[in-house]
């Protein structure tokens, strides 16, 4: 059997061959480019995992424990425990700066494992892990409603707030994460009675429930039976036995049919998702009144093989900040997919800051948006040594084939760029509390660094250090690049039109109690502040998920993408490798996270405080198109 085996392999090996010299001479081989960076080839080339029977399981990132699905009630309740400890070491302490860095310890050991759950529920292929993450989800999140309501926890804190002669000696990162812990009381309900105070932990356990059963039920499927659809597009979706699944708008889909089932059926209403919006809505207003707050792309893609825009990623990194991102072999059971990459990303002179998993490509289980999750916050240790942080990166992009590595349209490769914004944010951050590290900032500051990376992804003189043709090296042609930014401006009013929509409707869901369908509300807010008219029997609010994360707080997406605009503008549009800027952008607005006022870390950068009027005219100022750039398209 051995040999003939070993046969059948040599066959297949030259059968290529003879069919070349059957077909003659003249038949085309393609030339692929083998120059690529460690990096770059990591993401070229197929995964091989080293097979090592002898290798112990190291747990889902390294988390021995999570080796099987089992060890998240391990974990947790190794969390829960530790939380009880610290909770009591709180509220023995004399206030000082001790007290908020148990209170940053206590917030990360369960955020630790919330974090790392709230990504497994919605990553892992496997349903009994999904399953056990979202357990984990709900018990910590239980535990932390529980904590924001404990009168003798948050005494311990105001003690510190009211000793004005202690406070005033704090730093003032020290001082806002202080603050911040509090106000985290304050929307909880600390100041109500008992039995208020017990509502509202009961509303926010409820909240947590509604709020996963939306965010999973947006990224789900519509399903139609196939003979409702034109047989020649079925090839498009998604089969399963008599129906076809739909799970997106197929924006980019060539065939204007295709995007109009699409649009049709995956926003075809489902009255269970209706009530669950209305019902998250309705709590919500709750809760907040409880507590007294109401607060073509196809010429393109060969430029842009995966490999090609990490090895790209790498050299501005490099340039910008002195960081390298160092492909790694992750251990036995530390990832969830044979699919997903590990970087280490190492500074030239500080060493290892943090690890960044890759979750790349598609799959059936995957949510469709792309996301960024924290898994793991940086923070300073006692022993004086910084707790790395750790993401995850997730993505949709198309599996490589035998003939080609992945190859990204503009969007695609545009989505890259941003979500890495989101993942250098928590490598280059520096805080002292996790609370505050990297991404967990102000919601209207959050977005700033993943937009700016926009930029440098449209930007000539970063693209052409990295787009080459995947078979022949050659780069792309500037002029190329110069027709897909004006495209981008083509739709630009449009599109912030949309965003000034999404923000209005967002506001008006959450102001006001709802005497109507979200549907009725969305119609009219359409007609009076959309130009596009509202198309029957459908209701995209119900896979509107930043409903969820983004609660009464959209607007932030417009500021932040105005804030990137004119760091842009004022600080990296004359030379955007430059690394003086670099490192000065890293040294006043990413290394702080959540930890100093934006607005202050905007004035540093800008070395001006920017008014309503500048908001605006950035964001204005994007839309112009170049109308040079129009006349040499028509006249070529």
């Amino acid at each position: 059997m051995m040999a003939v085996n070993s046969g059948l392999k040599v066959m297949s090996v030259y059968r290529p061959l003879v069919c070349l010299l059957r077909h003659g001479t003249a038949a085309r081989v393609c030339r692929t480019v083998t120059t690529w960076s460690p990096v770059g080839a990591a993401f070229n080339a197929k995964v091989q995992r080293r097979l090592d029977l002898f290798q112990q399981n190291v747990g889902l990132f390294a988390v021995p424990e999570l080796s099987s699905v089992e060890g998240f009630e391990v974990v947790q309740d190794r969390a829960l425990q530790e939380t009880e400890q610290l909770v009591e070491k709180a509220c023995r302490c004399p206030p000082g700066v001790q007290t908020v860095e148990i209170f940053d310890k206590l917030s990360d050991s369960l955020c630790r494992v919330a974090d790392m759950a709230d990504f497994i529920k919605v990553a892992h292929p496997d349903p009994s892990y999904r399953e056990a993450a979202e357990r984990t989800c709900i018990n910590i999140g239980t535990m932390v409603e529980r904590l924001n309501t404990n009168v003798e926890l948050c005494k311990s804190l105001k003690d510190l707030l009211d000793n004005k002669e202690v406070f005033s000696k704090l730093d003032p990162e020290t001082k806002r994460v202080a603050e911040l812990f509090m106000f985290d009381f304050e929307i909880s309900g600390i100041h109500l009675d008992k039995k208020k105070r017990k509502e509202a932990v009961n509303l926010n356990v409820k909240l947590l429930d509604l709020s996963n059963q939306f965010l999973m039920s947006c990224h789900m499927p519509n399903r139609i039976e196939k003979r409702a659809l034109p047989e020649h597009i079925h090839q498009h979706f998604t089969k399963d036995g008599n129906y076809i699944e739909i799970g997106g708008l197929n924006a980019d889909a060539p065939d204007d049919l295709v995007r109009e089932v699409a649009y049709k059926v995956f926003l075809y209403p489902n009255t269970n998702v209706m009530h669950i919006l209305e019902e998250l809505l309705s709590c919500r207003d709750k809760l907040a009144r409880l507590v007294g707050f109401n607060i073509e792309p196809s010429l393109y893609s060969p430029y842009f093989s995966l490999g090609a825009c990490m090895e790209g990623l790498n050299g501005l990194f490099t340039q910008l900040y002195g960081v390298s991102l160092l492909a790694e072999q992750p251990s036995v059971g530390e990832v969830w997919s044979e699919d997903v990459r590990k970087l280490a990303v190492v500074h030239e002179t500080e060493g290892l800051l943090g690890y960044i998993y890759c979750d790349f490509f598609y799959r059936p289980d995957k949510p469709h948006q792309d996301c960024h999750f924290t898994i793991r916050g940086g923070r300073q240790l006692d022993d004086g040594q910084y707790q790395l942080p750790m993401v995850v990166l997730m993505l949709n992009l198309p599996h490589p084939t035998r003939s080609a590595p992945t190859l990204l349209s503009p969007g695609m490769m545009e989505n890259l760029f941003h979500e890495m914004g989101h993942a250098m944010h928590s490598m280059l951050g520096r805080t002292r509390y996790q609370h505050v590290t990297g991404t967990r900032c102000a919601t209207d500051f959050a977005e700033v660094p993943s937009i700016l990376m926009e930029y440098f992804a449209t930007d000539y003189r970063v693209i052409s250090q990295f787009a080459r043709h995947y078979q022949t090296g050659q780069p792309l042609p500037q002029s190329m690049v110069a027709r897909l930014c004006e495209s981008k401006k083509v739709c630009g009013a449009a599109d912030t039109q949309l965003q000034v929509f999404y923000a209005i409707i967002d506001q008006v869901y959450h102001g006001k109690p709802l005497n109507r369908s979200t549907t009725d509300i969305m119609i009219d807010m359409q007609k009076k502040y959309y130009g596009l008219p509202y198309v029957t029997n459908t209701a995209w609010q119900l896979r509107f998920s930043h409903l969820v994360g983004y609660g009464a707080k959209y607007y932030s997406y417009l500021m932040s993408r105005a804030v990137a605009s004119m760091v842009w503008k004022q600080c990296f549009y004359k030379d955007p490798l430059n690394r003086e800027t670099g490192e000065r952008y890293r040294r006043e607005m990413l290394a702080h996270g959540g930890g100093k006022e934006p607005m202050l870390m905007v004035e540093g950068m800008l070395q001006k405080r920017p008014s309503i009027e500048d908001f605006v005219t950035a964001l204005v100022s994007d839309l112009d198109p170049d109308f040079e750039t129009f006349i040499m398209d028509s006249e070529g």
